[in-house]
């Protein structure tokens, strides 16, 4: 959907649309297929996390205290959010343009979509809805270090963009907040919103051998390519938050110049500088 339409379907549905592309949460207008959806998808994928999920994801779902049965309201989430790390969650129509969503990160809110997805869409949904935007993302702005990593990559979005950089820097959201893996011991635990959300990829993400596995790399991240109609081919794996928020304070405007003029890679390249995480035999 248009984001023209998009916003003419919130002005249909009575919803006032600020500046800043926020809402008030409609909250009124869930119904009992809305909070069904939730719960099935709520239930199904907290179920199935526990030992393929990195810990502070779970330990942000216990100190958010979500409700399982209902669309969360925000406003609730807020109150346990802000005492955590002070970020915010603000209802948004969808997708908002990259500007809005680089200041709203940089000033730690996080614009989730507030509409839920429909029952025959339970396995894939193309564009993200409020399942994907709050059960995925919100539990990790809960811990510190994500937390500041998450600011410090909205502040980082304006430079990106002064410099025509944005796909560059797309590329680390999508490798690493949407579909992140971390090191675990000896195994592999997952982190990425994406992931999170989708039943089918938390499978494939930790068990199948087909997509490349790949020690985290600044540089390599900006370098590739992603594809958005399929599992990832590549997944790349870091070993803690931290090593994300220390990728946030490399000089990124000479990176962005530099890699501007170099060849991209395919998202199922492999490289022989890569440090490839193999799967047990």
């Amino acid at each position: 959907m248009s984001l023209t339409a998009m916003l003419q379907e919130q002005f249909d549905a009575g919803l006032t649309t600020r500046s800043d592309f926020t809402i008030d949460q409609p909250v009124e207008q869930y119904g009992a297929v809305d909070h069904a959806v939730w719960q099935q998808l709520y239930e199904r994928q907290t179920a199935m996390l526990p030992g393929r999920v990195c810990d502070a994801f779970m330990e942000g779902i216990r100190a958010l205290d979500m409700d399982a049965r209902r669309v969360p309201e925000f406003e609730r989430l807020n109150e346990k959010l802000m005492a955590a790390t002070g970020w915010q969650v603000v209802a948004v129509p969808g997708l908002v343009p990259d500007e809005v969503f680089f200041d709203h990160l940089a000033n730690r809110r996080f614009p989730a979509t507030w509409w839920m997805r429909r029952p025959d869409q339970l396995d894939y949904l193309q564009e993200p809805d409020c399942f994907h935007d709050v059960f995925g993302h919100v539990p990790l702005l809960a811990n510190p270090v994500f937390a500041d990593f998450m600011q410090a990559y909205g502040k980082a979005g304006t430079v990106a963009q002064s410099l025509g950089a944005l796909p560059l820097l797309a590329r680390l959201y999508w490798y690493t907040v949407e579909f992140g893996l971390m090191r675990d011991g000896d195994g592999l635990r997952i982190y990425g919103a994406g992931i999170v959300s989708s039943r089918g990829e938390t499978e494939f993400s930790l068990t199948s051998r087909e997509p490349n596995r790949i020690g985290f790399s600044l540089e390599r991240v900006l370098r590739t390519q992603y594809r958005i109609d399929t599992f990832q081919q590549t997944y790349f794996v870091i070993d803690d938050f931290a090593q994300l928020f220390d990728a946030m304070r490399a000089d990124l405007p000479t990176l962005f110049k530099a890699f501007a003029e170099q060849p991209s890679f395919e998202a199922n390249a492999r490289r022989p500088e890569d440090t490839q995480i193999l799967m047990p035999a």
